[in-house]
């Protein structure tokens, strides 16, 4: 839905829109490579245990969205009625709608070439992947709203300590440390889901097994990202004294950064599993980096930099959509060219970037691309402040 908005609320922090846009643009970039097969290292996800900068960006995407769910649900004074209980569904059930949305529309695309359309369309129910990153943001977005609607933000980190305190002893007491089948995550994905339903990672041996990063399990403890969110969120917006408000911020992301590089040595971080560990480490460092912002923008008033992403930080997830949408589209025009065989995307890779970056820098300089061409985009819709709400 699409609504004009005439000024941005007092209430609205600069920031927040700012790294909101960080993580939206980092999203875009590391998704969509001009090859898979050319990635410098930061631009991938760990394998197993570790964390790159890739690693980061889904986590504080979430994390920003607990810091805004403060700022929204503020005028309701934090109470579960029909009415906040129904926009919690709501926008669960829209942001699932358009991820099954999207999903189709790629394997219409796909379809264009197959011999048989219609048999080719029959697989899609039947292999689609029911969960991944946007279902993920439903689910987030929905119970971790109720959870801090029942339990108040001043509580919030109190819940978010026993829901990670329970997952990683579900962890532990089922040894599911490791990437096989007989982990706890994969058990109870292939029992609920289905193995034709899920993400394949590959092992050790690099077998391809079902293992699914955004599973059913592993989406707990992304319920705490969402409460200590929404807990910075609270100290930012009831701190009056901008200087204490940082300062509290600060420390704050300090300490959770410092217990999860502490936590890290029982329980590894690791994205695949979400453990505790990587909740406290991505939330510590998305609170620091919060806490810069302000800092730089919302105190000291360097903002022109900050336009660029300000622009995807209004309309993040839109701006998400229609780059996924784009790169089907763009993967579903075919030719030959010099007799080889190319989608536009492909050929934008290979005959452009390529001849003037070389194979991994024109890789990434054609992600780069799709995040200013996707700018260009999102700008004037900030500019004419068209917020499109997903």
């Amino acid at each position: 839905m699409s609504t004009p908005a005439a000024k941005k609320s007092s209430n609205r922090l600069l920031a927040l829109d700012v790294l909101r846009g960080i993580t939206i643009a980092g999203m875009i970039t590391v998704n969509n490579p001009g090859s898979w097969s050319h990635i410098y290292a930061p631009l991938r996800h760990a394998a197993w245990n570790g964390c790159t900068p890739t690693d980061l960006v889904f986590p504080f995407f979430i994390f920003v969205m607990g810091v805004a769910m403060y700022i929204s649900y503020r005028k309701y004074e934090f109470t579960l009625t029909w009415r906040t209980f129904g926009k919690l569904l709501y926008r669960m059930l829209m942001i699932f709608l358009v991820a099954y949305s999207l999903s189709l529309i790629s394997r219409l695309l796909r379809g264009i070439y197959a011999d048989d359309f219609a048999e080719y369309m029959k697989g899609w129910l039947p292999n689609l992947r029911i969960l991944g990153v946007f279902p993920r943001l439903a689910l987030v977005s929905f119970f971790g709203g109720l959870l801090l609607l029942t339990f108040k933000p001043k509580n919030a980190p109190w819940v978010a300590a026993v829901l990670l305190v329970g997952y990683s002893i579900l962890i532990a007491v089922t040894n599911s440390f490791e990437l096989t089948t007989d982990n706890i995550l994969s058990r109870v994905d292939v029992a609920v889901l289905g193995d034709n339903h899920m993400y394949h990672m590959r092992d050790a041996q690099g077998e391809r097994i079902a293992f699914d990063p955004e599973g059913i399990l592993s989406t707990i403890p992304c319920f705490a990202h969402v409460l200590l969110g929404a807990f910075v969120g609270k100290m930012i917006m009831t701190t009056e004294n901008k200087w204490e408000k940082i300062n509290r911020v600060f420390i704050f992301g300090s300490i959770i950064l410092l217990s999860g590089f502490l936590l890290d040595y029982a329980f590894p971080i690791n994205k695949a599993m979400w453990s505790a560990s990587y909740v406290l480490v991505t939330c510590g460092l998305a609170s620091l980096l919060l806490a810069l912002l302000i800092w730089i923008i919302d105190i000291n008033g360097y903002r022109r930099w900050s336009v660029f992403f300000e622009s995807f930080g209004a309309n993040p997830l839109f701006i998400y959509c229609l780059s996924a949408l784009f790169v089907y589209i763009s993967g579903a025009i075919r030719f030959t060219f010099h007799e080889h065989n190319y989608n536009l995307w492909s050929f934008y890779y290979n005959e452009c970037m390529v001849p003037l970056f070389g194979s991994t820098l024109g890789s990434l300089c054609s992600a780069l691309t799709l995040v200013i061409f996707m700018w260009l985009i999102a700008h004037p819709l900030y500019r004419k402040k068209i917020y499109i709400k997903i």
